[in-house]
Formats: C-alpha cells, structure tokens, sequence
C-alpha cells in the first residue's frame, strides 16, 4: 500500500499588530512545562527573565503550566466523566498556566522589578469558537503595550485564549508556543525564544540516537516538517505562525547558558546548508481506511471535527486511507462511527521521516532512503512525500531501527 502525497498546512490567519516603543528591542520568552516544573525552577525563570529586562530589553513571558500539571487535570477530568464537556473542560485545563504565571509574577517582585501577569483574554488574544483547538484570530496588544512602556514585565499564561463568543478557549498540546509566537508576531519582537529541556533541535531524538547532533539553525519548512512527522520541540502551528509573520524562533535550554538551534527563512545567512538536517519520528500514528464514501464529504466532516489529517492515500475509486495523530483517534473513531460507512484502522504503525531542504536540489535521496530501510529488513507499509521530506509508515516496533539507521546512512552526526 505505497504511494505519495505531499504535505499541506491549514492557513494561519493575520493578526493585529500594535507597533512597540521605537528605539526599544521587544524580546517574548516562553517557558515550557520542564521549565518551570516547581518553585524553585520558577524563581529561577524570573531571574531570567529580569536578567533580559536589566539588558534593556522590553520582556514579555509566556509561561505553560507547571511540569505534568496540565496532564493532572486531564486525569481528573476523565476520572469526573468519560467524555468531558468541551467548555468545561477549557476552564479546567487553563488554570493550570495562571497558576505558574502568578507565581513567577511574585518572584520577579523580590527581585526588585514590576511584573503583571495575563491571563489569555486579558492579553487581548481572541480565538475562534472551536474548543479545545482553538485558533488564534486577533491579538489585541495594547494593554500589554501599556504595561510594557509603564517600564514592566509582563507574563502572559500560555495556552489559552478567549473565543469571539466571550468563552475561554485553549490552543491545543503545545499550545503556549503558538501564544508565544503569535504576541511576537504582533507586539514586533526582536526575537521569540523557545526554552526548554534540550538544547535546541537536534538531527534525531537523542534519546532514541545518542551521538543526534544539534543544529546551529533550520529553515522554517524544515522545522514544519519535522514537527509534523514528530519532532515535540515546536509545535506545528507556532512554527508555521512564525514563518507567516517572519518571527526568528531561537530554540534553547532553561538550563544552560548556550546557544540553542534557530529557526530562520532559508536567505538567512546563519543557516547551514545541509542536503539533510534530521530524522523525525512517531512510535505510532494511526491509519483510517475508508470506503464508499466521497473524499469531499469524508474530509469536510473530519474538519468540522477539528481532525488534523497527514497522509491521505487514493487507494481504489471507492477507497480511502488517511492517517491522524494519536490525540486526534477517539475523534476520527466517534465520526467515522456516525457516517454509516465501512472503516476499519490499525495502530500498529508509526512513522519515520528523513527531512532536509538539500531534497530539492540533491538525486537519490529516496533511492538511498529505501535501500537503507531494505538493508535492515524494514518494510515501508506507507509512503509519503512532500518536496522536502520523505516519511515511511512501518511497524511500530521497527521504528527505532530504522531512525538509527537512516540517521547513521546520511552521516547527520557529523557537521
């Protein structure tokens, strides 16, 4: 069942910019969940960002919620009810980012510095009605510009906005780096930087490849793709907001003082000019099959279900498969189950993909992809291609063979 197809992003839309004080560099720091994992490591962010704000910077904080806080709150959710109203359940997980935001507020205070944290909607970030995935609309910046020229930080709870129908809504998993890169978009910022718990973004998870190397820089078409294929460092969405806005992304450790990985348009001149810059994975994706149903009808509907699709595959004229991300299976499952069609899916593939702009101009990337994946006894159950990425659907439990593989065929451990 191999064939291809290319990549599509949804459209992002404009926002609303507020032009900031001229003269006076706007820096956004966003901080992850690791990050800010407990009070000692938010004391720590504060000094961070008040080191940025004594630099002369203009600083505005986007802070997630406390380490696994978020996911604590989904337990309790589901412990609550099996199927969670959309509603209520955002008013529940939002909280988790005020908390983390509040509490950083206060130790910039004994710092000596003045801090104001946000919640989304106070932040002026107005989203769509969709629960749950919200997408941002419009950033209203002029209160954080006030409280920015009134000489203060300012710390917005990530994740979360307010729909046009006055109701709190969240960004979706990862959702505080598309608030990070939406309020940098809008507020003109001389840099939106990502920390995390790496060091930046690296040519495979170091987990799975220890001797991965990380990236001095990436285009953003290279980072979408890796995000898409598994890459956790970015979200997609922020990634693409980014590039549409012209936001330089830096990707970089809470942890140590080094330079971390950016993310640039492909004329920068800080860029390397790799044929590969890494290998992405997911351990599993599910794939749908479909038949006898039009592809238009199948497709609105899995929109309207806010189902983010990746592979779609024409396989016969009344068969379709398609493939999702894990979150978005339960979803895919209630929707295919109302449509009255003959489905079925299987969970026991993942997905390995080889990414690198050096694609467009380079022969026989795919020839050596295949052969690699061959030589290992690896077989490719799906293919799918876009112009700068090559991505095999296989055995979950061949994943980490063939990332090691490939990542060690193309040499990326080396410069």
């Amino acid at each position: 069942m191999a064939n291809s197809v290319a990549t599509q992003y949804e459209a992002v839309p404009d926002v609303a910019s507020d032009a900031r004080t001229p003269g006076r560099d706007l820096v956004v720091m966003k901080f992850g969940g690791t990050s800010v994992g407990d009070t000692q490591k938010i004391k720590d962010v504060a000094r961070r960002l008040a080191a940025a704000r004594e630099s002369g910077y203009r600083v505005v904080g986007v802070l997630s919620a406390m380490g696994h806080q978020t996911d604590e709150l989904i337990r309790l959710a589901e412990e609550i009810s099996a199927r969670p109203n959309a509603r209520e359940y955002d008013m529940l997980v939002s909280t988790g980012e005020r908390i983390s935001n509040a509490l950083c507020a206060m130790a910039i205070h004994d710092l000596g510095h003045e801090a104001v944290s946000l919640t989304g909607s106070q932040a002026g970030i107005v989203t769509d009605t969709v629960h749950g995935k919200a997408k941002i609309a419009e950033i209203r910046g002029r209160r954080i510009n006030e409280l920015l020229d009134d000489e203060k930080i300012v710390l917005v709870a990530g994740f979360q906005g307010v729909s046009s129908a006055n109701e709190v809504t969240t960004l979706g998993r990862g959702g505080s780096d598309m608030t990070a890169a939406a309020l940098a978009a809008a507020l003109g910022a001389t840099v939106c930087e990502i920390y995390t718990d790496v060091e930046g973004v690296y040519t495979a998870d170091p987990r799975l490849v220890p001797n991965a190397r990380k990236l001095k820089a990436i285009t953003y078409e290279e980072m979408l793709e890796l995000a898409a294929s598994g890459a956790g460092v970015l979200q997609l969405r922020s990634v693409e907001f980014a590039r549409n806005h012209d936001v330089r992304l830096h990707v970089r450790s809470t942890f140590a003082q080094v330079e971390g990985t950016w993310i640039v348009d492909e004329e920068d001149p800080v860029l390397e000019k790799a044929i590969i810059s890494g290998v992405a994975h997911t351990d599993c994706e599910p794939l749908f099959r479909v038949r006898e149903i039009e592809a238009a009808k199948l497709f609105e509907r899995l929109a309207a279900a806010s189902v983010n699709v990746d592979t779609i595959l024409q396989v016969a004229s009344d068969e379709i498969v398609f493939s999702a991300p894990l979150e978005d299976r339960r979803a895919c499952e209630d929707l295919l189950a109302t449509l009255g069609v003959e489905w079925s899916m299987r969970d026991d593939l993942g997905k390995v993909s080889l990414v690198g702009a050096g694609m467009k101009s380079h022969p026989g990337i795919a020839a050596k992809t295949f052969a690699t994946l061959e030589q290992i006894g690896v077989e490719s159950k799906v293919i799918s291609t876009s112009p700068i990425k090559i991505a095999c659907h296989v055995a979950t439990a061949d994943v980490p063979r063939a990332v090691t593989a490939l990542h060690d065929a193309f040499e990326l451990e080396t410069a």
